[in-house]
């Protein structure tokens, strides 16, 4: 089956180069030419991924993405002609999965739209199967409903969060180095700063909300990477 993909962007010329060639690529496009029409099409239908461009007339992508994830967990590569570093880590905190600048190669863009879907679906697929729950302290990690609780509440994080606690969780007490955590998350294909990382477990600490003397906060290995107490 095809990988369903939505672009949510308002400039034609950019819709019609992503759809040809993610369809000659073999994806199934949808397209939305503003953040109230991708809504009512995230509500209607599944997406595998989302190609979100940050300025739409309607309303920021970056405001768009934290409405998206509070009810899906779909991966979301945002599109933005703002190239300055803030904005990058502004987008991958709100729970982007990747950032492209404008303008960019079609070959960097499937490339990059590749890379995020075997991450989120080959992956986690083949690494899980013989698991269903993992247990660290107040924390269960469901990994069946890709789910995480703590103290039998749920709690919400978006796909990357989510992959990023269940390879530190299955790799409790083990000092990961960085470069190991961006091949195993985010894809040896990944192409970016390992920086990244830093972002999304700063979202996680913030989410779990443990003391640093409790089993499952993540610590900083200095000169090495992360490792769940």
């Amino acid at each position: 089956m095809k990988n369903k993909i939505l672009i949510c962007d308002d400039e034609p010329s950019i819709r019609q180069l992503l759809k040809y060639n993610l369809v000659k690529s073999n994806y199934a496009v949808s397209e939305a030419v503003s953040a109230e029409e991708a809504l009512l099409k995230i509500d209607k239908e599944h997406f595998d991924l989302l190609i979100l461009d940050i300025m739409l007339p309607d309303m920021d992508g970056l405001e768009l993405c934290g409405i998206i994830q509070q009810k899906y967990a779909t991966p979301i590569i945002f599109l933005s002609a703002k190239d300055s570093e803030v904005d990058k880590i502004v987008g991958l905190e709100l729970g982007g999965d990747d950032y492209l600048s404008k303008p960019f190669s079609v070959r960097e863009l499937l490339a990059r739209v590749k890379a995020v879907l075997r991450r989120v679906e080959t992956k986690p697929k083949s690494r899980m199967r013989h698991y269903n729950s993992l247990v660290i302290g107040q924390v269960v990690i469901d990994i069946d409903g890709r789910r995480v609780l703590k103290n039998n509440k749920e709690i919400t994080l978006t796909s990357l969060e989510y992959e990023l606690l269940v390879f530190l969780a299955k790799n409790k007490g083990k000092a990961l180095h960085r470069h190991e955590i961006m091949d195993n998350v985010w894809g040896t294909t990944f192409v970016g700063d390992t920086r990244i990382i830093d972002v999304h477990v700063s979202h996680l600490r913030d989410k779990l909300n443990l003391e640093k003397d409790m089993d499952g906060y993540i610590e900083t290995v200095r000169g090495i990477g992360y490792r769940l107490r």
